[in-house]
């Protein structure tokens, strides 16, 4: 536990508004008194901890840096404590609060510098402090909890280990659980299960709210009797006058007008008080109905700063998953359950205005990261598919226009418009497949085990994925893959490399001249390597890499440089020499292709689903999605020009 920790004392304060735009808060921060734990701050502590805080004496709100609400006009350091006095800004939020005497507690930040601790006698004495900052918050004003230095900490034993590092030199801190502590109500409250600490606060709640009902139907009463009196001190009124006309009828008709004004004067004068006197009462009553309902429909909750940024998405990655392993709604788990209850308490999917329900975010990110792995898919346009089979029109006969001769002009002869030419529309099926893996997790995983396994299963099934799905647009041939890869178009190129030669970039621009048509543009394609050609390229002295070419051009996944303006892209799923000889593939090492002749497919993005395996005793949490590719035209040739191995 380290001697810089923040300490926070809180305490009541009073309120003064001078002016409908001027509020000042004052009251005693910190007392010399010992509080129940034994912890003393003298004076002198207070007298040299101002210093720095003085040089920009801000005031917050609920200890938050960026919610600044006004600044300390006076302070003093007196034979009580600490004294302070504030003037809170009309521009703040909790200007209202504050003078409603809704917020009524100051709450003080300090770091302890230097501190006796006695063993013996169990008290703690805080002999220099920094005062960090100053908060008004929402704790109430308990006697009994205003100055308790073990609020500050989580448990007993940290407060233990605190305090032990200021033991005096030479005794044992091993006294430091005395008898007189294990029975105090602080440690009672640290020892307290959440289900009591839940039913304290419910009762608590519930007796707040029976004190308030007595006092409102307290004063109820009072109001009642007030009118009852006012109508005899009516009563007793007219019965005066009555009197004193009878009595004073002799003094003539001017001396009864004196005296009949003089009553109604005393009469509108004791309406206005009683008016004044039944407009305060109504103006508490007020009050306290409003502090009544706000303690009945109040959460009890444990935190002053409400969080209004949401849960993050770790937290709700995990929530998700768990819920699937487990087969059980967020809330019925006890993570989920204790994140939703963190944030506000609200549900999964609606804890923000217009938020994504959880599971669709954790669906919507998982597929962005399979996307971001793959190398292949994002070369060509994509797009998506409402069922899994799609047919397509194309026209790729292209062809010619026809010059016309001058003497052709405005004729009426077939010359003057061209030769004709009838469109020759194709249709092409483009088909997406579905891929997918899986993970078994056993029946005896409790969720603290799973909550530790479950990102290491996400991140592999998700590599398992993207994987798949590039090797597929790569190598594909039917058989390994339900269609076939971009290099096993290209079934007609000589261009190899024995075991003895190596690839260079006069190898890859052979490749671009094999391509014909596809080839004249070096902007629209890209050249497709695998490991041991990019090694063999950065061996030759022309290959223009990533740190010469410049930054700006990294705008492909995978990209390690380029060869006359047309990027090279790296792949781990183009297999080596060994490699390919031993699958029975066509040992591919590097092919380039026109990426606009291609196109991929996507029915459905990625989903999990789960199910519970009885004779295995375990659970299988599958993963899976639905793509697929497809050439367009081959009217220029198939647009891939391949490396082979020999």
């Amino acid at each position: 536990m380290e001697k810089n920790k923040v300490l926070h004392l809180n305490s009541a304060f009073s309120i003064k508004a001078d002016e409908p735009d001027s509020l000042y808060i004052e009251g005693y921060a910190s007392t010399v008194d010992r509080d129940r734990q034994g912890d003393v701050i003298p004076v002198k502590a207070w007298e040299k901890g101002m210093g720095n805080y003085l040089r920009n004496p801000v005031v917050l709100a609920y200890h938050d840096h960026s919610n600044p609400i006004g600044r300390m006009t006076d302070y003093k350091v007196d034979s009580k404590g600490l004294w302070i006095k504030a003037r809170i800004s009309n521009a703040a939020k909790q200007f209202q609060l504050i003078k409603d005497g809704i917020l009524t507690a100051f709450s003080v930040g300090f770091k302890v510098i230097d501190a006796d601790y006695d063993n013996q006698t169990e008290i703690f004495t805080i002999k220099e402090l920094e005062l960090v900052e100053i908060s008004v918050v929402s704790v109430p004003a308990n006697q009994n909890t205003l100055f308790d230095l073990s609020k500050a900490f989580d448990d007993a034993e940290q407060y233990k280990s605190f305090k032990e590092q200021f033991a005096t030199q030479g005794q044992s801190a091993k006294g430091l659980e005395s008898a007189t502590e294990a029975k105090s109500t602080t440690k009672k409250e640290w020892n307290m299960n959440p289900e009591e600490i839940k039913q304290m606060l419910a009762d608590a709640a519930k007796a707040a709210a029976e004190e308030a009902t007595k006092a409102l139907e307290a004063r109820q009463k009072a109001e009642k009797a007030a009118q009852e009196a006012e109508v005899a001190r009516q009563q007793e009124i007219d019965a005066r006058v009555k009197a004193a006309l009878e009595a004073h009828v002799q003094v003539g008709q001017s001396g009864a007008e004196k005296l009949l004004a003089e009553v109604e004067k005393r009469l509108e004068q004791e309406r206005e008080t009683q008016k004044s006197a039944l407009q305060g009462l109504e103006s508490a009553l007020k009050e306290k109905a409003a502090e009544l309902a706000a303690i009945q429909n109040s959460k009890m909750s444990f935190n002053d700063k409400s969080n209004q940024q949401g849960a993050p998405y770790g937290e709700i990655e995990k929530a998700v998953l768990l819920s699937k392993v487990t087969r059980k709604s967020i809330e019925d788990t006890v993570f989920g359950r204790q994140l939703v209850t963190k944030y506000n308490g609200t549900q999964p999917g609606a804890h923000l205005p217009g938020a994504t329900p959880w599971e669709l975010q954790v669906s919507l990110r998982m597929e962005e990261e399979v996307r971001r792995r793959l190398v292949m898919a994002p070369l060509m346009r994509q797009i998506a598919m409402q069922t899994n089979v799609m047919k397509m029109p194309l026209n790729p006969e292209v062809g010619t226009a026809t010059w016309i001769a001058n003497a052709e002009f405005g004729t009426s002869s077939n010359a003057s418009s061209g030769a004709a030419a009838v469109h020759a529309l194709k249709e092409i099926t483009l088909s997406a497949f579905k891929v997918a893996t899986k993970e078994y997790m056993a029946f005896e995983e409790e969720e603290d085990s799973l909550l530790v396994i479950l990102p290491v299963v996400r991140d592999a099934m998700i590599r398992r994925v993207a994987r798949s799905v590039d090797a597929a647009f790569i190598n594909g041939n039917g058989s390994n893959a339900p269609f076939t890869g971009v290099a096993m178009y290209d079934t007609t190129s000589a261009i190899t490399l024995t075991s003895a030669t190596t690839a260079s970039v006069a190898t890859m621009r052979s490749l671009r001249a094999d391509l014909g048509t596809w080839g004249l543009d070096p902007s629209e394609l890209v050249f497709v390597v695998g490991n041991e050609v990019y090694y063999n390229l950065l061996d030759d002295p022309t290959f223009q890499t990533m740190d010469k070419v410049g930054t700006q051009a990294t705008l492909l996944t995978g990209q390690i440089g380029a060869i006359g303006n047309t990027p090279v892209i790296v792949s781990g799923e183009i297999p080596t020499k060994a490699q390919g000889s031993a699958q029975g593939t066509t040992n591919i090492g590097a092919f380039c292709f026109a990426p606009a002749n291609f196109l991929v497919g996507n029915q459905r993005g990625l989903r999990i689903d789960t199910d519970d395996l009885i004779e295995r005793q375990a659970r299988v949490l599958v993963a899976s999605l639905r793509t697929g590719m497809t050439q367009l035209t081959t009217n220029y040739g198939p647009g891939v020009s391949a490396l082979r191995w020999t």
